[in-house]
């Protein structure tokens, strides 16, 4: 063994969670390594070849607004972009992009490689050094020793990773990179709880192969929305190519449903716990057979290839079924295989092992972000790691840690879920699961947490004074809405039939009149001549409190309860199998999760709300005692 420099702050794994650890924590200062099993592998997309969608494209426009880097490089290199789910209310409004996965990949390594404080390794790390509970480095594959103050686990699938497609399983990470398989050994020896979880992903097929004409095209949308509030339509736009629909046939189903004995999935050659949100096209036939079809949907991979990502077949069944089955879809009779889909089986850990901070309980120094804390997804894994960076870094400086909650963002559920409630399968973070999604909506991402991501040190000075900017005009315009009033006239009521909703017969305030779900902004321009030239986003942002104003005070009422919950701390030594009244099940879930929190405490799975009231008693009585 032989020692290198010694860094604050050592980040293992370079993917998506890795990739926003390490910028986070380099950005406020701490000198950082970024280890990489290779430097290929850094910002891959070994799946889907998109960022964003429902309920994740929130979840870019948060580590957006706290400083981090997702969206600004999906910006730069995508190929298509859509807003999702706008025939819904703007709640669940997410934006979605197809990316050039060759380009994004190497634009993200670009802004790794050009960030102070920051070096790039390649090299598998294969220890940790731990000596009476706290981390001293982390050992390289080939000997080295980095010394280091704290370190993130961001290994994403490669522990232990095997590579199943029919008969064929062999040890290999995504994408065939090398597998890590070093150090959950260590893990294990260390404490850690670790389980067996899987993934998959499709076949890549020949666009030249492939008869686009009988298929639906699926353009992007005309008004460009960027997912990084740094930048505008007009600085993104670029040509957008198509992704196109098709379908599966009953010839497809009955191919898969002859081949099930050589399915992996179904003959128990798999055993780690798969998706449930994102099932492979075998368990889609067996579990829907009643559908004759399913939706298919194919997107390019990059502008300068001709491999298409086949959305929606995901499968492990062999080669030679897949090539078969592909062929059966509409549009694809004469395709080509250029790579086969697989389903891949890793280690990670159980994420009640963690705090909310992400710190990995019981060894100091050391947080754990991304697919390792059972999560799946490039943008939850995006979202811890940003997290678990600037917590390393507070850790660092001896400050308290950051934690955002459930009624700030979309990201304190994400990590909520899983550090309280824990998961069985891969979790996916979805609009259903945050309960102030009207709060927390993707428009005003940067209203809620830029604020937070200037005081970490993560917003520059220029961002920031243009935040405080559109926050200024949301407000005053809210206020100009208020207070002008359009009178019950000729050129207000044409407006208003010509719109098909009923006339004024008095005076109403622009505020009450742009609520009328038939009523746009731009519908009342002939009638409000000294309106000031405000940026859409702005018009959009007041145009969405003005409209739900009632809807969103009830929510903020509700976020005011849930808070209140959250500041009642309770002691990590709370002697839980001491006090009378509390279940033993309550009892011995709490000792062994030590919640932060009254609130945190009334989420975990077996602790009911008599056994929250019964601990409410008890900290009144104990601050009575110490009183």
């Amino acid at each position: 063994m032989y020692r290198e420099e010694a860094v604050d702050v050592a980040v293992i794994g370079a993917g998506h969670a890795g990739c926003e650890a390490a910028l986070a924590a380099a950005r406020m200062g701490m000198k950082t390594v970024i280890f990489a099993v290779n430097l290929d592998s850094i910002a891959m997309m070994p799946c889907n070849p998109s960022i964003g969608g429902t309920s994740k494209g929130h979840l870019v426009r948060e580590v957006d607004a706290l400083g981090g880097e997702m969206g600004k490089v999906i910006d730069r290199t995508f190929l298509q972009s859509r807003m999702l789910n706008t025939a819904k209310g703007p709640a669940v409004h997410s934006l979605r992009a197809q990316a050039d996965k060759f380009r994004y990949k190497e634009t993200m390594k670009q802004v790794l490689e050009h960030t102070p404080n920051l070096r790039i390794r390649q090299a598998e790390i294969a220890d940790l050094d731990v000596q009476d509970g706290v981390l001293k480095g982390v050992v390289t594959a080939a000997g080295a020793y980095y010394p280091c103050k704290a370190a993130i686990l961001a290994t994403g699938t490669y522990l232990q990773a095997a590579v199943i497609h029919g008969e064929c399983r062999r040890h290999s990470g995504p994408n065939g990179m090398a597998s890590a398989d070093l150090l959950s050994a260590k893990l294990e020896a260390l404490g850690i709880s670790l389980r067996r979880f899987k993934t998959g992903t499709p076949a890549r097929v020949d666009g030249r192969t492939i008869d686009f004409d009988k298929m639906e095209e699926q353009k992007g949308d005309a008004e460009l929305i960027p997912f990084s509030f740094t930048n505008t339509a007009e600085k993104i736009a670029r040509p957008q190519l198509s992704c196109y629909l098709t379908y599966t046939t009953e010839r497809t189903h009955e191919i898969i449903r002859a081949n099930l004995h050589r399915s992996p999935l179904f003959s128990g050659d798999i055993k780690g716990t798969g998706p449930r949100y994102c099932p492979s096209i075998e368990d889609k036939v067996v579990r829907f057979a009643d559908k004759p079809r399913h939706q298919i949907f194919l997107e390019p991979e990059g502008e300068f290839t001709n491999e298409y990502y086949v959305q929606g077949m995901s499968s492990s069944l062999p080669e030679d079924v897949q090539r078969d089955m592909l062929r059966t879809l509409i549009g694809m009779e004469h395709v080509e295989v250029m790579r086969t889909g697989y389903a891949i089986e890793y280690d990670c850990l159980d994420p009640q092992q963690l705090e909310l901070s992400l710190h990995i309980k019981g060894i100091e120094g050391l947080y754990a972000a991304g697919q390792i804390n059972g999560s799946s997804g490039y943008e939850e894994a995006a979202a811890q790691g940003i997290m678990a960076g600037i917590n390393a870094a507070l850790h660092i400086r001896g400050g308290e840690p950051f934690i955002l909650d459930r009624s700030e963002a979309y990201i304190g559920v994400l990590i909520d879920d899983l550090v309280t409630k824990g998961t069985n399968e891969p979790y996916r973070m979805m609009t259903s699961r945050a309960e102030y999604r009207l709060l927390l909506r993707q428009d005003n991402a940067d209203l809620r947490l830029t604020e937070k991501g200037y005081r970490l040190g993560l917003i520059d000075e220029e961002r920031y004074q243009t935040f405080l900017r559109k926050k200024q005009a949301i407000r005053d315009e809210l206020d100009r809405w208020e207070h002008l009033t359009l009178g019950g006239n000729d050129a207000v009521n044409r407006i208003l039939t010509a719109k098909g909703t009923s006339p004024l017969k008095m005076g109403e305030s622009m505020a009450d009149l742009l609520k009328r779900p038939e009523l746009d902004y731009e519908d009342l321009a002939p009638v409000d001549p000294d309106r000031p030239a405000l940026d859409p986003m702005v018009i959009q942002e007041v145009m969405i409190q003005n409209r739900y104003r009632g809807y969103i005070e009830k929510q903020i009422q509700e976020a005011e309860k849930f808070r209140r919950m959250e500041s009642r701390r309770l002691p990590a030594d709370l002697p839980y199998a001491s006090i009378r009244g509390l279940r033993i099940e309550a009892a011995q879930k709490l000792e062994k999760l030590k919640p932060a929190s009254l609130g945190q405490a009334s989420r975990i799975s077996g602790v009911s709300p008599a056994d929250i009231a019964v601990l409410l008693v008890y900290l009144k009585q104990e601050a009575h005692h110490e009183g």
